[in-house]
């Protein structure tokens, strides 16, 4: 006898607060009619620890997954926003979804870790990087002719709207078509879908400014389709955050810190200094409102935890014991863990002289910068002719040519809003939604989220 499993839809409206939800009508009609709780979320609250965690009911010390990225300390490199599934230990949701339901289908439209994952339907961006350096939009999908039936319907996957200066609307309503064609086409039992536009503007301007309210508007708007598609085929929705974005004005650049102190080593290249990661004493990998500091020897580190502890903008210090008690403590973790005051953030910078900056610093380059770099939302206010520029390169891109969009910033002061430390009150921090009253309870911790969906699945 097979087993009947309700169909769920769970979307991950990213930077999702109460604060936020007041100006998001559909989204708030159905938790009216249904339930919501607050979400409690994870040490760092970024996308890559948080979903991991959703999604195997584990926090990082066990899942490995310590933020967006970290040192890779068998390669001796520090990678961001890899895609690969198998870095995410632990039971997925699918794993047990399928020992109680065994043909239990899942579609995965643009959740991270993505690629190699055990589902049936993926869809995730990934650009194609052709042999004469050109990067161009794309995305890869299983099964592979999904591809071309996206792209034919809906146009190729807008990458230049996912991230960077020109990220906004585009990129989720793309996401919001293409859910909707397979929830019609395909009919999965879960659907994931990421919907990253409150990301954009939160941070670009902060939370309460007008431009980030409008966001939230035009987005629930966007979404209004899909959750009445998902209410005409008796679908249960979930609407999750990862984390509440809050206001910033302090960079605070660590790394710096550690170069002037003779601990952090770089290594030159046609006048460009890069982070020399194997050669360094100390450095950080900065993500939002976290950072991951790596001390190659044990006898440097009281002296580089004494050396940050004088840093204005630092809040906390996490050791082996701060780790333990926040779910942190993975090999893949620093030996110390930063976390920021609440009006601060960490830069990735490492140079002392924009002149020596490398020359990725000016581009969205999210997989070659050794730590996370919001600055890439934005074009350099201070460059005169950066439209100039931008046209340019991308004549040269319409062209078939290699170009370079150097239009990044080098200066951090614009970034408005952050995340990564835990929510000082629940209107700050991430809330689930769902449109059946039989719902959250009062609270949901986000290792409490799986058990959640295979409850409302009815396999739990």
């Amino acid at each position: 006898m097979t087993t009947q499993a309700t169909p769920l839809l769970v979307l991950d409206v990213v930077g999702l607060t109460p604060r936020l939800l007041a100006h998001m009508p559909h989204l708030r009609a159905m938790a009216d009619k249904g339930s919501s709780a607050p979400l409690g979320t994870v040490l760092p609250a970024v996308t890559c620890a948080a979903q991991s965690t959703f999604l195997t009911g584990a926090p990082p010390s066990e899942h490995g997954i310590v933020g967006n990225g970290w040192y890779f300390r068998e390669l001796g490199d520090v990678l961001l926003w890899r895609q690969h599934n198998g870095l995410v230990s632990g039971d997925k949701l699918w794993d047990a979804a399928r020992r109680v339901k065994a043909d239990y289908t899942v579609a995965n439209i643009c959740w991270w870790y993505a690629m190699g994952a055990d589902t049936d339907i993926t869809v995730t961006p990934r650009p194609v990087y052709y042999a004469d350096g050109r990067k161009e939009p794309d995305c890869y999908t299983r099964p592979p002719a999904l591809h071309d039936e996206l792209t034919e319907r809906l146009g190729t996957f807008p990458l230049f709207h996912f991230w960077g200066p020109g990220a906004d609307l585009v990129s989720s309503r793309w996401i919001i078509d293409a859910t909707r064609h397979i929830l019609r086409t395909r009919h999965p039992d879960l659907a994931l879908c990421y919907l990253p536009h409150l990301d954009y503007d939160l941070q670009r301007y902060g939370p309460d400014d007008p431009r980030s309210l409008r966001a939230a508007a035009d987005l629930d708007a966007a979404v209004a389709p899909l959750l009445d598609d998902a209410r005409a085929e008796g679908r249960t929705v979930v609407a999750l955050s990862e984390y509440g974005i809050t206001p910033v004005s302090r960079p605070v650049d660590v790394n710096r810190v550690l170069r002037r102190a003779g601990l952090l080593e770089v290594h030159t290249q046609d006048g460009m200094e890069y982070l020399d990661p194997m050669a360094s004493r100390a450095f950080a990998v900065a993500d939002h409102q976290t950072a991951h500091v790596y001390v190659r020897r044990g006898e440097d580190l009281a002296r580089v935890r004494a050396l940050l502890e004088e840093v204005p903008g630092v809040a906390e210090i996490l050791d082996d014991e701060g780790k333990k008690a926040h779910g942190l403590d993975h090999p893949r973790a620093g030996e110390l863990v930063l976390v920021a005051e609440p009006d601060s953030w960490f830069t990735y910078y490492y140079w002392l002289d924009d002149a020596r900056a490398p020359d990725f610093a000016q581009l969205v380059e999210i997989h070659r910068k050794p730590g996370y770099d919001p600055a890439e939302l934005f074009m350099d206010p201070l460059d005169p002719y950066v439209k100039v520029k931008a046209a340019g390169a991308l004549a040269r891109k319409k062209l078939g040519m290699r170009y370079r969009m150097a239009v990044v910033p080098l200066d951090p002061s614009p970034v408005r809003g952050s995340h990564g430390r835990l929510p000082a009150s629940d209107e700050d921090g991430p809330l689930l939604l769902c449109s059946t009253p039989h719902g959250p309870g009062d609270r949901v911790a986000a290792t409490e989220v799986k058990n959640l969906l295979l409850r409302l699945a009815g396999l739990a």
